[in-house]
């Protein structure tokens, strides 16, 4: 069900925290998102190479674990988020691919309060999630991507720019089927937890980008 329209409650900044499974299309609706609403479109990936480089406490503290190879703990991920919200407190904010987990969630929430804040789930079927990571091919040169299964077809097998197309590890099944695993375990249950905040909408995302989007923008009143 829509909820009130983004930016109505006491002129506070919009925060979307955007959710769903590996091939769910989070990128494509996040980049729309945030044109069409005027976000800043964070990454943590972003940000945690940003603190890096910046040469930080928290910036040398992630470093150590992306050099060896580890997981960056929800506690530095979830430090380096806040961080930067409260360096930008005026600023409206799409945040795709965090939180992963319900503890990064409960990290999140002394921030919440500042920000009109809510949660959308783009619900795709295991079985279309397969699909459509398995059809995926990326360009070797130029990272473009197509995907016959939501009609992103490549002309003649190969890129526009006439390279190569590959699939990525993990885009094939053994992978597919693991990082889904992962997506159960792990996210699902963030869906649980907004919906006990009442910030939860859930969003078909089956369909092409274009009718997908327009649910997400619906569901935002």
């Amino acid at each position: 069900m829509p909820v009130a329209g983004l930016g109505s409650h006491g002129g506070k900044p919009a925060l979307i925290i955007l959710i769903g499974a590996p091939g769910a299309g989070k990128g494509t609706q996040a980049g729309l998102l945030a044109e069409h609403y005027h976000l800043k479109h964070l990454s943590t990936g972003d940000l945690l190479r940003a603190a890096v480089a910046a040469g930080s406490e928290l910036g040398n503290c992630a470093k150590s674990f992306m050099e060896s190879g580890r997981l960056v703990p929800d506690d530095v991920i979830t430090r380096v988020v806040l961080d930067y919200l409260k360096g930008h407190p005026e600023q409206g904010v799409l945040l795709d691919g965090f939180p992963r987990t319900v503890g990064q969630a409960e990290g999140l929430a002394s921030a919440m309060s500042s920000y009109d804040a809510r949660v959308l789930s783009i619900d795709v079927p295991d079985e279309d999630v397969v699909d459509r990571l398995s059809s995926r091919r990326v360009c070797k040169s130029c990272g473009r991507i197509y995907n016959p299964a939501l009609g992103l077809q490549p002309p003649e097998g190969r890129c526009l720019c006439g390279s190569e197309l590959i699939q990525r590890e993990d885009d094939k099944p053994d992978t597919i089927a693991k990082r889904l695993m992962v997506y159960h375990a792990q996210t699902e249950p963030l869906i649980e937890y907004y919906s006990r905040l009442n910030l939860m909408v859930r969003v078909d995302g089956t369909g092409s980008p274009r009718s997908i989007f327009i649910r997400l923008q619906s569901a935002l009143g």
